[in-house]
């Protein structure tokens, strides 16, 4: 299907050229209807640009190309790219995710359960409270005050709520209106 760290080996050297940051890379779907989802961001602003998505992607496209030129296959078959920002609701994929997100509202799967002060729990809902020498601070509304580490977590996304809305208010909003237009314009082809 794709060796996920392979690819992260060709694809973030392409997004560090770019002074940007991977957030997360996963490739879903079967068949000729999968996706290869790049996340990144810009690390001063954690945002991405739409013209900074349009020349990571060319990078990568040019890069895979390249490698399927030297008979080096990363993804079997079709597949879609896909490069965006993490969003408001990013997913917390590296330790410092938690740091930076201290204070806000998050979702949590665990793999393996924590105790907790109603028994042990895998599904958190909460709060962020930050990273002390590489455990990461919870607290679940359920079982209160939890610690455990990065790689016990199977998926985590920050809520959205009104604190994380002022805490990620675009710093530039050129090119919205126009990214409305096109997204309106997709939609509408798609419908007839």
């Amino acid at each position: 299907m794709g060796d996920i760290a392979a690819i992260t080996n060709v694809i973030e050297p392409e997004a560090k050229a770019l002074g940007l940051d991977l957030v997360r890379i996963v490739l879903f779907g079967q068949g000729d209807e999968r996706t290869l989802q790049i996340m990144a961001e810009r690390p001063e602003t954690r945002q991405l640009k739409i013209d900074d998505c349009a020349a990571l992607s060319h990078r990568i496209s040019d890069r895979i190309d390249e490698l399927e030129a030297e008979g080096i296959e990363l993804i079997e078959g079709a597949y879609r790219l896909e490069v965006s920002s993490p969003g408001i609701d990013r997913p917390l994929t590296r330790l410092s995710d938690y740091a930076d997100w201290a204070g806000h509202e998050a979702k949590i799967q665990l793999i393996e359960p924590v105790a907790g002060e109603n028994g042990p729990r895998k599904s958190l809902h909460g709060t962020l409270d930050g990273v002390d020498l590489g455990t990461i601070a919870f607290t679940d509304r359920k079982s209160g005050l939890l610690r455990f580490t990065l790689d016990n977590v199977e998926s985590a996304k920050l809520l959205l709520t009104d604190k994380l809305i002022a805490a990620t208010r675009p710093l530039d909003t050129a090119g919205a209106e126009e990214q409305d237009i096109e997204t309106e314009y997709l939609t509408s082809e798609q419908d007839q």
